[in-house]
Parts: structure tokens; C-alpha cells; sequence
């Protein structure tokens, strides 16, 4: 719990306070970004680009209760850029990388999971891109349309099409 006289003097401008609300918020930051990019160089990076934007802006925070959650607001849209950029780079997609159902406790993967990989295997590269990154990682089509490089409409289209045809083969 972060004291909200140590934001408040934060917003003034003292670095110590700063400190202490990194050593405070530091640690759940780092957790949630090794979960969501899978690489500790890479959630560090995150981590400590949220921290030093979060430092520049810090007397534009409106609430000082709302400390923890305006950081983690910041982290996640540096993840989603780390993410896109990935993407960007590779221009493709392991699906099951991105797919974590849940495996009921089992070495091998569950009945589910391998209908769902399946099932996006009978779809073309772009079609499963644009799923995966809906539906999986939660990106809104205007996200993906810039990720990708191709219009809005193109990408909602192609993603509601897309899950049809996913639902069909599943049934």
C-alpha cells in the first residue's frame, strides 16, 4: 500500500517519494509484464520505460489513490507496443505461443486447446493474426489495422468472417 502523502509529494517533485513508490509498485509491474511478454530483458525494459514516463508525468495525476492503477494503465500500453512491435518484425504468429488454455493439469494439451489450434490451422496466416490478437491478446481492430499495416474496415471484416468460419469448423 502506497501512502497517498508519499504521491502527493511525489507530484511535488521529490525524488525520494519516487523512489518509494517504485519500491512499492515495482515488483507487481515486473510480474505482470514477465507474464504478458514472456521475456525478462523485455519486461524489464517495460518496467523501467512505465517508471521514467510515470516520473515525467507524475503532477498530471489527477488522483492520488488512483496511483497504482495509473501505472499499471502505463504498462500496459508499453507491453501492447512491445507485442506490436514483435508482430511488426515478424509479420507472423505461433499459435501456441499466444494460445494459453488452460491444460486440466496434464502433460499433454487439452481436448480444447487442440481443437482450437486445429481449427485455426484451417485458416490463412492473416486471418489467424488478426484472431489471435482480438480474441487472445484482447487488441481492438483499430490497434491491429495499424500493427498491420491495413484499413480498419479490412481488419473487422476479415476478423468477423474469420470467427464464423472457427465457429463452423468447431461445431
Amino acid at each position: 500500500m502506497i501512502d497517498i502523502e508519499t504521491v502527493k509529494s511525489a507530484k511535488l517533485g521529490d525524488p525520494d517519494s519516487f523512489a518509494e513508490i517504485y519500491d512499492g509498485i515495482a515488483p507487481e509491474l515486473y510480474r505482470v509484464a514477465l507474464y504478458a511478454l514472456g521475456n525478462p530483458q523485455d519486461a524489464e525494459d517495460v518496467v523501467s520505460e512505465t517508471f521514467l514516463e510515470a516520473y515525467k508525468g507524475i503532477k498530471n495525476l489527477r488522483d492520488e489513490t488512483r496511483i497504482k492503477r495509473w501505472m499499471m494503465t502505463i504498462l500496459s500500453v508499453r507491453i501492447k507496443r512491445r507485442i506490436a512491435g514483435y508482430i511488426k518484425a515478424r509479420k507472423t504468429v505461433d499459435i501456441n505461443e499466444l494460445i494459453d488454455l488452460p491444460d486440466e493439469g496434464h502433460d499433454r494439451p487439452s481436448a480444447e486447446k487442440v481443437a482450437v489450434v486445429e481449427a485455426l490451422t484451417q485458416v490463412d496466416e492473416t486471418e489467424r493474426l488478426i484472431v489471435l490478437l482480438s480474441v487472445v491478446q484482447g487488441y481492438t481492430a483499430r490497434e491491429i489495422s495499424q500493427m498491420l499495416d491495413m484499413p480498419q474496415g479490412t481488419v473487422s471484416s476479415k476478423l468477423y468472417r474469420t470467427l464464423k468460419k472457427l465457429r463452423d469448423i468447431l461445431s
